[in-house]
């Protein structure tokens, strides 16, 4: 089956033939978002292997280029149309201590491809960069991701911080990532646990009046 090699090929990263693999399913008429899902299962595998020290920086980073190329690949097939209407305003990052960025950017991308304004702060933000740029853009939504369980106390620090500066009460808080849960979104103050990248999604239409 296609979408299991896929998975296989990003998690062992060979990115050429990764890459090609996406061109062929796309070009087979295969729901970009069932690519999104392959390769966030591959995304987990990754995670999982860099928790058990099979994989350390070089291979995260190598993982990274073969999601942004992909994204890249996606990013057409996923634009229904060549102006989409932003349905809202998100700022997203990896919190301080953590600089995986493939998850985030994998929800980043299908945030603005159905519509939202994505702000990506990037990797190893530290809880006042997330603070001034909620200040500075007025987004409803802020997204939070961590690989490592010990970003757990960043994630809990800089919802505080959202909340010390006044400015919880103006946005929405979810937070993902593969150690991330639903009882860790409660622990760190958050209002929801995104699952996967297209929940992330439904949570962001739901809360900028775009969803069902």
């Amino acid at each position: 089956m296609k979408g299991e090699t896929l998975v296989n090929l990003i998690t062992e990263l060979k990115e050429k033939e990764a890459l090609n693999l996406v061109k062929e399913m796309l070009d087979a008429g295969t729901d970009p978002l069932k690519v999104v899902e392959y390769s966030r299962a591959a995304v987990e595998v990754v995670g999982k292997r860099f928790e058990e020290g099979q994989y350390f920086l070089p291979e995260l980073i190598m993982a990274g280029e073969i999601m942004k190329g992909i994204s890249e690949l996606l990013k057409p097939a996923m634009r229904q149309e060549a102006e989409v209407p932003r349905i809202g305003k998100v700022v997203i990052g990896t919190v301080e201590g953590d600089v995986h960025d493939i998850g985030k950017n994998i929800v980043a991308f299908l945030l603005e491809a159905n519509g939202f304004q994505v702000y990506d702060l990037g990797v190893d933000v530290p809880a006042r960069q997330f603070v001034d740029k909620i200040s500075e853009v007025k987004p409803q939504v802020v997204g939070m991701s961590c690989l490592l369980t010990v970003a757990f106390e960043a994630m809990k620090r800089t919802v505080e911080a959202i909340k010390e500066a006044g400015l919880r009460d103006a946005v929405k808080i979810m937070v993902g990532g593969s150690p991330v849960n639903e009882q860790i979104a409660a622990y760190v103050g958050a209002d929801a646990y995104g699952g996967d990248a297209q929940e992330a999604v439904e949570l962001a239409r739901k809360w900028c009046g775009g969803g069902k």
